[in-house]
């Protein structure tokens, strides 16, 4: 099955999350029924990924082997209007992965340009009906209260697409700039 329009986007896969939250997105994430995995997104939607593949391959490969891998936490439970989301912290690393790309892909801007400022976040709840997101939050709580902050590894990027119609991943960046140790 093709899509008329596939989407594609740049994210941070946090596999450490899917016992706490996996079951709460299979129930209430319709994007983890389509195949994405638990993640911070750094770009979506990635026009580059169709427009103009082998270029965007080759700047991201370049892009994000100059950065490190680093450690963050989820550690606060929040909300958008509609959304239920982990935190992480700290948010900068993620913030400058966002603007690195935005940077170097100016048509690609985050969520099409529609919020001024991109805020780092894990979807884990994003239900057809609104009004029951505070009592998937309160679930939430109460599974995650003894669990969080939960340690996490940022060491690579995906580009994840859903050109086949269900998202898979088309391509790992991995994340391995100069150690905190190397001199320049």
């Amino acid at each position: 099955m093709s899509l008329a329009s596939p989407e594609a986007a740049l994210v941070v896969p946090v596999p450490e999350v899917e016992p706490l939250v996996g079951g709460f997105r299979a129930r209430h994430d319709p994007s983890a029924a389509s195949g994405v995995p638990a993640h911070i997104t750094i770009n979506y939607p990635f026009h580059p990924r169709f427009r103009r593949p082998e270029e965007a391959h080759r700047s991201l490969t370049d892009l994000f082997s100059r950065w490190s891998p680093f450690e963050y936490s989820l550690a606060e439970i929040r909300t958008f209007p509609g959304v239920l989301y982990l935190a992480p912290h700290p948010e900068q690393p993620f913030l400058d992965l966002i603007a690195t790309v935005a940077a170097a892909f100016p048509d690609s801007p985050p969520y099409g340009g529609q919020f001024e400022v991109a805020v780092p976040h894990l979807t884990v709840a994003q239900p057809a009906d609104p009004t029951t997101l505070g009592s998937i939050r309160a679930e939430l709580e109460s599974v995650a209260e003894s669990r969080l902050p939960l340690a996490c590894f940022a060491a690579r990027i995906l580009l994840i697409d859903n050109e086949k119609g269900s998202w898979t991943t088309h391509a790992v960046y991995p994340l391995k700039g100069p150690s905190e140790t190397s001199t320049p």
